[in-house]
């Protein structure tokens, strides 16, 4: 028995890290490559930046319905798999779009599909780590390996084909995702209700309860504003880079290096959680970004960009990792899907939306300066993350319900 169950430990991990790598691989693509292909079609920069930015907004309506009706059956992979289809089919009405409204109509589902699967596979993730024991950052770590590899050699299938070709990068990695979605555990019940009986499909309790918790709402102001701070950076990054004179080849190596800075953080983020704590890493990533943005607001040269971008690893890496564990070690198993479509709306929904028009509207007008407006943005993060720190004890922000089996679970934040 013991044997079967370790077994089925390390099937579940290498399901979740397999479905990471596919998806990140889409987002290796498009993050770097998309803005280009734009571009190429001929967009300016506020259709630019309208394209990217929509898709945020109505992830507001989209991304919270899907987690609810995701909870309520109790499995997350049928959805997985229904919005890994519709990405696939809008990618490929995307590449036969020629104008702007055309692209719009294709491109805001497409981002809105993809981008939905991540509260989900982040929800059975860490499924895997209460009830598993897995460790969450080897197994997200997959889907930065994956994004360094499509950055890097989709840079240089950008510099061969020229940048009509990234559409066609982003339609491999939903090709693949699809197919990996198929080899989630079926029998996988990643988000079972432990009272009673199934939630409402609608009902709004759990994201109500969430919101009127202060700890919550520092939370989500945080972790989403230090994400946020970075859309001039990922959409217009590279083609600043560009204007710059660095090919699509040193571009995508640039993205890699940063993702790869990235990758070595997940991978000791368990240790990196309990040393520094998970309103912490928050905290860190503020600081950092302040400092990231306002040096690349002076279009730095390639000896700086290398340095810059390993600091990739903590305005995001270690943003992120503090999120994951603030929603494990604050938030009960019952509302931790929720609290996972909550923190994507606002981090890469209302927060990220709003930024991205920001990014597109000082861009246009002042190319690099936007970076400057990013770290106003990261300023506003690092005082939300430090009032959180001064009033969250590092252990659950609920009593947990009489009914539940579950135990509190102990701190990994250090508090």
């Amino acid at each position: 028995m013991w044997t079967q169950g370790r077994m089925g430990k390390r099937r579940f991990a290498i399901a979740v890290a397999s479905f990471y790598g596919a998806l990140f691989i889409i987002y290796g693509t498009h993050v770097p490559f998309m803005p280009l292909w734009l571009d190429w079609r001929g967009l300016s920069a506020s259709e630019i930046s309208a394209v990217m930015a929509v898709p945020f907004f109505l992830r507001l309506f989209v991304t919270p319905t899907v987690a609810m009706a995701a909870d309520h059956a109790g499995t997350h992979r049928r959805y997985l798999i229904v919005l890994a289809w519709f990405a696939l089919a809008f990618v490929l009405a995307l590449a036969m779009a020629r104008s702007f409204w055309p692209i719009l109509l294709f491109a805001v589902p497409l981002i809105i599909s993809f981008s939905t699967l991540m509260p989900l596979i982040e929800t059975i993730a860490v499924h895997g780590v209460r009830s598993r024991g897995l460790d969450y950052g080897r197994m997200r770590l997959w889907g930065s390996l994956t994004f360094v590899a499509a950055s890097f050699f989709g840079g240089m299938a950008i510099t061969g084909f020229g940048s009509g070709a990234g559409v066609w990068l982003v339609a491999i990695g939903c090709a693949l995702t699809l197919i990996v979605a198929y080899a989630l555990p079926a029998s996988e019940r990643s988000a079972a209700p432990t009272h009673g009986g199934a939630l409402p499909l609608w009902s709004t309790a759990a994201p109500r309860q969430l919101l009127a918790e202060r700890e919550f709402q520092l939370f989500l102001l945080a972790a989403g504003l230090v994400q946020a701070a970075h859309a001039t950076f990922l959409t217009f990054g590279t083609l600043l880079w560009h204007k710059q004179g660095f090919s699509a080849t040193w571009s995508g190596a640039l993205w890699a290096i940063g993702v790869f800075a990235e990758v070595l953080l997940f991978s000791i983020s368990g240790r990196v959680a309990r040393w520094f704590g998970a309103a912490e890493l928050i905290a860190i990533g503020a600081g950092v970004s302040i400092l990231r943005w306002a040096a690349l607001a002076t279009e730095p040269p390639l000896v700086l960009l290398v340095p810059l971008q390993i600091l990739h690893g903590v305005t995001y890496g270690a943003s992120h990792i503090g999120a994951i564990h603030f929603i494990h070690d604050a938030i009960p198993r019952e509302k931790s899907g929720s609290a996972q479509a909550l923190y994507a709306t606002v981090a890469s929904g209302l927060a990220m939306g709003a930024a991205t028009l920001i990014a597109g509207a000082v861009y246009a007008r002042a190319g690099a300066l936007s970076y400057l407006a990013m770290a106003a943005i990261a300023a506003v993060a690092l005082a939300a993350a430090l009032r959180l720190i001064s009033v969250w004890d590092g252990g659950p922000i609920f009593e947990p319900a009489p009914s539940s089996s579950l135990q509190p679970q102990s701190s990994r934040s250090g508090g």
